[in-house]
């Protein structure tokens, strides 16, 4: 016997995943996070026994609900499968996935479609961040066609723009944790910043690296990889966020001068992995950071003029490009708009089936023994 689970799988910006109604899944969280690990086939290198991708751009999961919140739409809660472990990370939010959420609430009925486009608004459950999804909906449908195009993602689709509203200390309640835009641990000079996504900034000289490597060299250095995220956890402690060993957050950044006339260059790691792209959430804590005086990055990027601040991310892919409305102290930064452009698509729509064993749903059982 089997279990099926109405499921929706969609591309959000460069990764990939199954979205879910909240109601179709437990309500308790540690049966939740089991039913997520076998739909993912976790844990195993190549999930070869579930939908996941076997890479961490393509092992996330998206769980909605209609929000009962004032002035929001939406209850996004994203979560990341582990691989080869048996582990469901909720505490950071996915603002590649989040590209999705805003054309699967409108197919779904939870938000009724406006003509030519529709805006949504998303709370994010995992760090209390609010974000407006504005869709392309001409005649009141989505549609997925257009010509924008992302560096990650093969051809050409309809734009999303996703505007985050209260973005600063998503999870630690600081933009800068520490109370200081630089420290150092362990001899290396880190910047510790929360802006949509905790962040500990690493110069790439500063490890010896150019920063202009790719992802499958830097992930090949293991002392690399080991010597940041012993940095990493202890700059979790120093940004209040206790024992961060087996979490995904905080994130990590090696940062180098820009090459191809944007703002600065980023490695992204998430955070024992190196992105093959850039993250959504990542962009814009990056793109602040480097506009902060006294961070490690603000020496290395070239940040424009002026107000709003169009600025671009270099990453191994090629370019994001995120546009940052602040001003009043530079320290304390007024952040009144960050904005972005993303696409996505709905891939395939039906049922994914698990073990009953694991978890047997009411109407999963009844379907389970026709």
């Amino acid at each position: 016997m089997q279990t099926r689970i109405p499921c929706v799988f969609m591309r959000g910006g460069t990764s990939r995943g199954p979205f879910f109604h909240a109601r179709d899944l437990p309500e308790d969280a540690a049966t939740r996070d089991r039913v997520l690990l076998a739909v993912m086939g976790s844990p195993d290198v190549r999930q070869i026994d579930g939908i996941g991708g076997a890479d961490p751009l393509t092992s996330k999961v998206a769980i909605l609900s209609k929000s009962t919140r004032p002035g929001i739409d939406i209850d996004y809660l994203f979560a990341q499968v582990k691989i080869a472990e048996a582990a469901v990370d909720t505490s950071p939010n996915c603002g590649n996935m989040l590209s999705g959420v805003g054309p699967f609430a409108i197919e779904e009925g939870l938000v009724a479609a406006a003509d030519p486009e529709t805006a949504v608004r998303i709370h994010n459950v995992n760090t209390g961040v609010a974000t407006e999804a504005i869709v392309q909906t001409p005649g009141g449908r989505v549609t997925y066609d257009g010509d924008c195009a992302i560096d990650g993602v093969p051809g050409t689709a309809a734009p999303v723009k996703l505007n985050f509203l209260n973005a600063e200390g998503s999870k630690t309640g600081k933009l800068l944790p520490t109370g200081r835009p630089k420290d150092v641990i362990d001899g290396i000079e880190v910047s510790c910043v929360d802006f949509a996504m905790p962040i500990v900034f690493f110069a790439a000289r500063a490890l010896g690296k150019t920063g202009y490597e790719t992802a499958a060299e830097l992930e090949a250095d293991q002392e690399l990889i080991a010597r940041f995220e012993a940095i990493r956890r202890q700059a979790g402690a120093l940004m209040g966020l206790g024992d961060v060993a087996g979490r995904v957050i905080p994130k990590v950044v090696l940062a180098a001068p820009p090459r191809a006339g944007g703002t600065v260059t980023g490695r992204y790691f998430t955070p024992d992995r190196a992105h093959k792209a850039y993250a959504v959430t990542g962009s814009i804590c990056t793109a602040l950071a480097a506009a902060i005086p006294g961070t490690v990055l603000a020496p290395l990027a070239r940040v424009p003029a002026g107000n709003p601040k169009p600025m671009t991310i270099e990453h191994p892919s090629g370019r994001f490009d995120v546009e940052m409305d602040i001003s009043g102290d530079p320290l304390r930064p007024t952040i009144r708009r960050a904005a972005l452009l993303r696409t996505c698509r709905r891939l395939f729509e039906g049922r994914v089936l698990i073990p009953a064993r694991v978890w047997t749903s009411r109407q999963g059982l009844a379907e389970a023994t026709q």
